[in-house]
């Protein structure tokens, strides 16, 4: 029973007068005594008990009034719904704008417009929030029954497929309470036999990168085939929920073991109630009747997991998904981008690895360890820093050659690739004239050491890396004195020296 307003005030209002009769009784009481005793402190210790009283009483009304107001704060204040990862969102919009600026920097037509359509695609997704549920596994492991399973069991309207491909079928379902449309979206198996089944396995795999969920089905324990793709889609952030299909073909016992042995293997990438037992498509039994039954699918655990996590998460999936994918095409582009400043780089240092023959060739050193200075030619490095985008002055490449010569010099590469180059000359080809040749051949050597290594340096935006300058050109050498690519560098060396090597010391000299 609920008491009425007017008699709580009445009550307070008594309880309130009682207490403030029996504090005045109290205080006058203590005065009476103390100016019994002691005259001249009764007044002080009124008024300063009064204070303490007034101070006491403006505290618990100002602390009341503070709680009753968060109070009806939180009383009034409605559930938070889920919020868009903005941050998220505008990242991915912004690694796309970016890519749009990288793409142009493609040289190869065909690849540039290819990257162009996945970063418009990726734009158009994110432009459309839907929320992909890729159904990937084996074919045999189910992956249809599943899907079908769904469909006749999820609450919410189903469209048509949106087409029937080699890619599967796309459906679209609407999820009661989820603002954002489904796309469950089928796979080719993937473990299929002959050329067409690994072509068909590439698109599986593309699918299911691309996917803001993943259903991952298998029919019994993961085997290895299995294990290493589920594995490789966590890693790289891939939400996963891992399907026992088939249940229905296991005693209980079986059953509960192979789950359990699921839940272990996966645990480091995916959470022990994301590992789920179903039977999408149960086989008829025999009654003693003799009549057939088929059971219903059992898919009520895969239902309620799938709603909890695409309700409570569908905004982090896209946002995480939309994101990933824009990284990953850009990383794309930027390799693309690489191997292109590669080749151009090569050829510029192709081109002065023999215009330094070509000098050395024509005026020999007195001095074998002039020759790393000799070899390094300052233009080169400001036409390799363009490349990647660093307008050096000449003076900034003088020292950086100055530097590397040194450093060429205090390893004992020079002497090294001298020592290198006699023998190789020696067994490869006997009718070369040595002398004034080794010379000129060492000096395009080193001349193509230095430019893989400043290759390096501007790849890593003009850093040399933990190990320095000095770690750097020792794995170039290192990689530049394999007796294939010796070889083969010698027989270009006698090339250009009959052929070429003359013409370009005679456009040197003019």
């Amino acid at each position: 029973m609920r008491f009425p307003r007017s008699w709580s005030i009445a009550i307070g209002g008594i309880s309130v007068s009682i207490l403030a009769l029996w504090l005045i009784n109290s205080l006058y009481a203590l005065y009476v005594q103390v100016s019994w005793t002691t005259p001249w402190l009764a007044t002080p210790l009124l008024i300063g008990i009064l204070i303490l009283i007034g101070i006491a009483i403006a505290a618990a009304v100002y602390y009341i009034g503070i709680f009753q107001g968060w109070w009806r704060k939180s009383r009034s204040k409605p559930p938070e719904l889920p919020k868009v990862p903005v941050a998220k969102t505008a990242a991915a919009t912004a690694n796309l704008q970016a890519i749009d600026r990288q793409l142009q920097q493609i040289q190869d037509e065909v690849t540039r417009q290819a990257l162009i359509d996945k970063s418009r695609e990726i734009a158009e997704n994110l432009a459309r929030g839907q929320i992909r549920v890729v159904v990937f596994g084996t074919g045999s492991a189910g992956k249809t029954s599943l899907i079908n399973a769904i469909i006749g069991r999820i609450v919410g309207e189903v469209g048509a497929p949106m087409g029937t491909t080699t890619k599967g079928e796309i459906y679209t379902l609407e999820l009661k309470g989820l603002d954002r449309q489904i796309l469950l979206i089928d796979t080719p198996g993937i473990l299929e036999a002959g050329t067409a089944g690994t072509q068909r396995e590439a698109i599986a795999r593309e699918l299911a990168t691309s996917a803001d969920l993943l259903l991952f089905v298998v029919d019994n324990d993961l085997r290895a085939s299995e294990y290493t793709p589920l594995m490789g889609l966590a890693a790289i952030g891939k939400r996963s929920l891992l399907i026992f299909n088939k249940t229905d073909l296991y005693p209980p016992l079986d059953r509960a073991r192979i789950v359990t042995k699921l839940q272990q293997r996966v645990h480091s990438e995916i959470e022990p109630q994301d590992v789920l037992a179903i039977a999408a498509n149960p086989q008829p039994v025999r009654l003693e009747s003799g009549e057939i039954f088929t059971p219903d699918p059992d898919i009520f655990p895969l239902i309620r997991r799938l709603a909890a996590v695409l309700r409570g998460e569908g905004e982090d999936l896209v946002a995480d998904n939309i994101l990933l994918q824009s990284q990953r095409l850009g990383a794309e582009a930027r390799e693309l981008i690489d191997a292109q400043r590669r080749q151009a780089a090569d050829r510029i240092v192709n081109r002065y690895q023999w215009i330094g023959a070509g000098v050395v060739t024509v005026t020999p050193l007195p001095v074998v360890d002039f020759l790393a200075t000799a070899a390094i030619n300052t233009q080169m490095i400001i036409e390799i820093g363009k490349i990647y985008g660093c307008d050096l002055n000449k003076e900034t490449a003088q020292e950086l050659a100055l530097s590397l010569g040194k450093t060429l010099t205090s390893l004992g590469i020079v002497k090294g690739a001298i020592q290198l180059l006699s023998t190789a000359l020696t067994v490869n080809v006997t009718t070369y004239a040595l002398g004034k040749g080794i010379q000129g051949i060492t000096a395009a050597y080193l001349t193509r050491i230095a430019g893989r290594s400043f290759i390096e340096y501007f790849h890593q935006d003009r850093s040399w890396g933990d190990g320095g300058m000095a770690e750097a050109v020792q794995q170039q050498f290192q990689l530049n004195r394999k007796d294939e690519f010796l070889k083969a560098f010698i027989q270009q060396a006698i090339a250009s020296g009959t052929v070429k090597l003359n013409e370009t010391i005679e456009h040197y000299r003019q």
